[in-house]
């Protein structure tokens, strides 16, 4: 049995953003793929919102994740 390991100092917000950071890539408006593009955290204390600008067009992704 293979025991999974969180690395030192990586919160579990940290590995959401990074999941997204990974996973959605593509801006939704222009169909532009920014397999650099990384999203950015800030939290309320209650909600945590992640955010994405596209290099191409501009658009802004966003996601929310409540802490109820």
């Amino acid at each position: 049995m293979s025991i999974r390991r969180t690395p030192r100092g990586t919160t579990a917000l940290d590995r959401l953003r990074e999941r997204y950071s990974e996973a959605d890539r593509t801006c939704s408006k222009c169909g532009f793929t920014d397999d650099d593009g990384e999203w950015s955290a800030k939290t309320t204390g209650s909600s945590v919102f992640y955010r994405r600008v596209c290099p191409s067009c501009g658009a802004i992704e966003t996601r929310t994740l409540s802490l109820k």
